[in-house]
């Protein structure tokens, strides 16, 4: 029993010193988390500042895992590149031995009448605990409660190491022997150090229990060489476990190159200890001799830095060796595009806003494209359904997401600079096709979405109304593609094409609907199908909405009295007398309701469809008084809105 006391002891004194840690380091982080990322963030591509910076961060917060997952975070976020974290993460490998120097605070043994004596682990461990709790309980500021957190943590972690030490003690032969055989066995001396470091999760913690050890019985340099390797390389697995959760491909490289790092790292220290011993630099006395505190931290800080110093010129091995583990995922054409084109959203154009809102455009420009793909993979959705093209159909989506994040991020971030009208309005006719871009990408989703709804209630669309739905999807084309090519050429002769089309698309989604529901008063369909199909137009009909703006957006680049009066201008031309617009209008019309009419109805032939030429013009004249009323509301509507988005 005696045996099992001392194991719950000793764990005990290993749970006090983990927790410690965690105290001290979440304290030191709190402090100084923001200003450590912002100096990660503006680390240079030169290896060797990334190297010191990441051994300084290291130190500070005194945890190699948190420094490297910190930097995992910062290059997905986009704020460093791979090239520029592969510096830090050699540097954070040997900030973080500065634990274990803090921990020889255990050797200092002097009388009472040495300064020293103030350094004895007894004395600062009690001395920072009552700091501690005073900076806590009786003082209010924020700064006051973090130094305490510190101050506590560092206690707790000095008081659970004499813990252990005072249990070691107790079992010293034991632990000497065990350490003798690791002595014998390097190859289990150095697994054991991985096994336990993954275990634990903290390579300083297991040093620490070295060291506890070392300061009550003793330890041998040839018994402890091999587990504190195998430390090293336990602590960057547990890294990389952490970092990888959720990571981009660029991510991971990070944290692979911290394994291939201490890989290689391991190979380096193994071969000077065998260098040393052949050449006698490590003599007998040496390799025999026993080792304090302070003899295993010295260890640990040499194995930690050496390798650093000789492996930082071939920093551009490491990163190729992680590029080639860690493959890029494949990736689309158009997805390549709409990264480049993200990527050249450069805060260095600020100081020429014209220059930055072009790059924004080009942005959008590719939205344009993405979006219409989007809708183009929802129809074929209907009349193809494939499921695999669901995930690429998401992927899109995804993708427009970030494209808009970003580069509203940008927009708005440039405005301190935007000074000239001129910039001010072209700013806001970017954010503006932006958001109706991305919504253009939300409605063709929803279209997919309808569709596999459908599908899974075991339905189907007539022939009919999957003719009919052909025609209004044709001018969706006709109109995305209209929109798409004035959008990049600032056409506004192109965008002025538009408006007139919307206008004969939405007459054209009140007749599918008008059909439809005559199809599901008379029992010709099922009712459930009716749902999905109104639901589709509904879309559909959004879908013009946005590209209506769009054009307006473009025909505001060539008539700055359109700016603005976004509402009034587009009332005035619907109750215009403009032979272009009446001749557009008429001209579309003709052709997309001379195709919907030679579709042959499921049952009996629609009143409309087979109507004499003069019903056929009183119908024409009956839509378009419904058509002037739609519009009168819609236009409330859109005012309604936009009145609310200016407050």
């Amino acid at each position: 029993m005696e045996i099992f006391y001392n194991v719950i002891a000793f764990l005990g004194g290993l749970s006090m010193f983990l927790y410690g840690m965690r105290v001290m380091g979440d304290g030191l982080k709190s402090s100084s988390g923001g200003a450590m990322k912002n100096a990660l963030a503006k680390v240079t591509n030169k290896p060797v500042m990334g190297f010191l910076l990441g051994m300084l961060v290291a130190c500070i917060i005194q945890s190699s895992t948190a420094t490297i997952v910190i930097t995992v975070g910062l290059v997905g976020a986009g704020f460093l590149t791979f090239h520029q974290s592969v510096g830090i993460v050699l540097g954070a490998n040997v900030g973080t031995a500065i634990t274990a120097q803090i921990i020889r605070l255990m050797d200092v043994s002097s009388g009472m009448d040495s300064p020293l004596y103030f350094f004895k682990a007894d004395n600062l461990a009690p001395l920072a605990l009552v700091i501690g709790i005073v900076c806590i309980m009786f003082l209010k500021s924020g700064t006051y409660k973090t130094v305490g957190s510190v101050a506590c943590g560092f206690g707790i972690l000095f008081m659970g190491l004499i813990y252990m030490s005072n249990v070691v003690s107790g079992f010293g032969e034991s632990l000497s022997h065990l350490l003798t055989a690791f002595s014998n066995n390097y190859a289990l001396g150095f697994l054991s150090g991985v096994l336990v470091t993954g275990v634990v999760q903290s390579s300083s913690a297991v040093v620490g229990i070295i060291q506890s050890i070392a300061s009550s019985v003793g330890v041998s340099f040839s018994a402890v060489f091999a587990v504190i390797i195998g430390v090293n390389i336990g602590d960057c697995l547990t890294t990389y476990l952490v970092s990888r959760i959720g990571a981009k491909p660029v991510q991971r490289r990070t944290a692979v190159v911290h394994i291939v790092y201490n890989v290689f790292a391991a190979i380096i220290c193994f071969l000077l200890v065998f260098i040393g011993r052949k050449t006698g630099i490590i003599s007998d006395t040496l390799w025999t001799s026993t080792l304090n505190s302070g003899g295993v931290a010295n260890i640990h800080g040499c194995f930690r830095l050496i390798p650093a110093v000789m492996l930082l010129p071939f920093s551009g091995v490491m990163e190729r060796i992680s590029t080639n583990i860690v493959k890029d995922e494949p990736v689309d054409e158009e997805d390549k595009n709409a990264i480049a084109a993200l990527d050249a959203l450069d805060e260095r154009l600020f100081t020429s806003p014209a220059l930055a809102l072009d790059q924004a455009e080009s942005v959008v420009m590719e939205m344009s494209d993405i979006a219409s793909h989007n809708f183009d993979a929802a129809v074929r959705q209907i009349y193809d359904y494939d499921p695999k093209r669901n995930s690429r159909i998401q992927t899109r989506e995804n993708l427009l997401d970030s494209m808009t994040d970003a580069t509203n991020k940008y927009v708005v971030s440039l405005s301190p600079y935007v000074t000239r009208e001129v910039d001010n309005q072209h700013q806001n006719r970017v954010l503006k096709a932006l958001i109706c871009y991305e919504r253009i990408g939300d409605l063709a989703v929803n279209i997919a979405e309808e569709v596999n709804s459908l599908r899974s209630e075991n339905k189907v669309f007539s022939d009919t109304a999957l003719a009919e739905l052909r025609v209004a999807f044709n001018s969706i084309y006709e109109i995305l593609d209209i929109t798409s090519r004035a959008y990049k050429s600032k056409s506004a002769a192109l965008a002025a094409k538009v408006e007139p089309l919307e206008e004969v698309i939405d007459d054209l989604v009140e007749e599918l609907n008008g059909r439809h529901v005559y199809r599901m008063v008379n029992h010709l369909c099922d009712p459930i199908n009716g749902i999905r199909y109104q639901s589709i137009l509904t879309n559909v009909e959004h879908i013009t909405d946005k590209c209506s703006d769009i054009a307006i957006y473009i025909m505001e680049g060539e008539d700055n009295s359109i700016f603005g009066q976004e509402h009034s201008y587009v009332h005035e031309l619907h109750h215009s007398s403009s032979q272009r617009y009446l001749q557009a209008y008429s001209d579309d019309y003709s052709k997309y309701f001379d195709e919907l009419n030679a579709i042959p109805a499921i049952a009996e032939p629609l009143e409309n469809i087979s109507a004499p030429e003069t019903e056929k013009e009183n119908k024409k004249e009956n839509r378009k008084d419904k058509k002037e009323a739609r519009k009168e509301k819609k236009e409330k509507r859109e005012s309604k809105k936009s009145s609310e988005k200016g407050n």
